[in-house]
């Protein structure tokens, strides 16, 4: 999105903070929208365990059978959260890196003019793990209750386990308000982070990585950029 904004805006145009959360915001709730019924998948496939009633036998049984039993759109259940997660998440993720990168591109240029701004492979990585940082802990609790939405009306879920080891019949929830009061209410706050290390773990890496091949791309695609004041 940046690349397309920057090669058709006018030459007084800037890349403010707030133009870049909204065209990563824009794009990653277009690239959400469309993979969304595979992550539903992806989330029922994971949490299903040898003592399931019934078991899907794979993503193509999962989707066929979560449609047929819960109707069409029960493959975007928990998508309203994630849209809305999507804005602080990627919206932040682009914001903080090319703002932080930017920053430290004008300090080099006001402490070293005689030597080359560019930003080194290991300092993107550092603005890179930064920005996704940020992203993923601001918007981690609309993810766990993406997650919780996405078991609603699965009538063959496990029994949840609670944390005295007694099996209760999983909790059911109306909407995405409601799987916040219920999860607050029965778990209290730090249940809308559960996970998010291990998660952590996983994305801020790759986003970190994922940036600085977007970098590496554009540098060989031989697109430059000029920075706003």
């Amino acid at each position: 999105m940046r690349i397309e904004v920057a090669l058709y805006c006018t030459e007084d145009a800037e890349l403010t903070p707030l133009l870049r959360l909204g065209a990563g915001a824009c794009a990653g709730i277009i690239a959400m929208s469309a993979t969304y019924p595979m992550d539903m998948v992806r989330g029922r496939l994971t949490v299903q365990t040898e003592d399931s009633p019934m078991r899907y036998r794979g993503m193509f049984h999962a989707a066929s059978t979560i449609m047929k039993e819960e109707g069409p759109l029960a493959v975007y259940k928990g998508w309203l959260p994630s849209v809305i997660g999507v804005i602080p998440y990627v919206g932040l993720n682009f914001a903080v890196y090319e703002s932080l990168k930017d920053w430290l591109i004008k300090r080099n240029m006001v402490n070293k003019p005689d030597d080359s701004a560019e930003l080194s492979v290991l300092t993107k990585l550092g603005c890179g793990a930064v920005a996704g940082t940020v992203g993923q802990t601001v918007a981690y609790p609309l993810d766990v209750i993406r997650r919780r939405m996405q078991m609603v009306g699965w009538r063959d879920a496990s029994s949840v386990i609670t944390a005295d080891g007694q099996a209760k019949t999983p909790v059911q929830y109306a909407g995405m308000v409601d799987t916040f009061r219920k999860t607050v209410q029965n778990e209290g706050f730090r249940a809308l982070y559960k996970g998010l290390i291990p998660n952590s773990v996983k994305v801020v890496p790759s986003i970190a990585l994922a940036f600085v091949t977007y970098e590496v791309m554009k540098d060989l695609l031989g697109v430059e950029f000029r920075i706003s004041d």
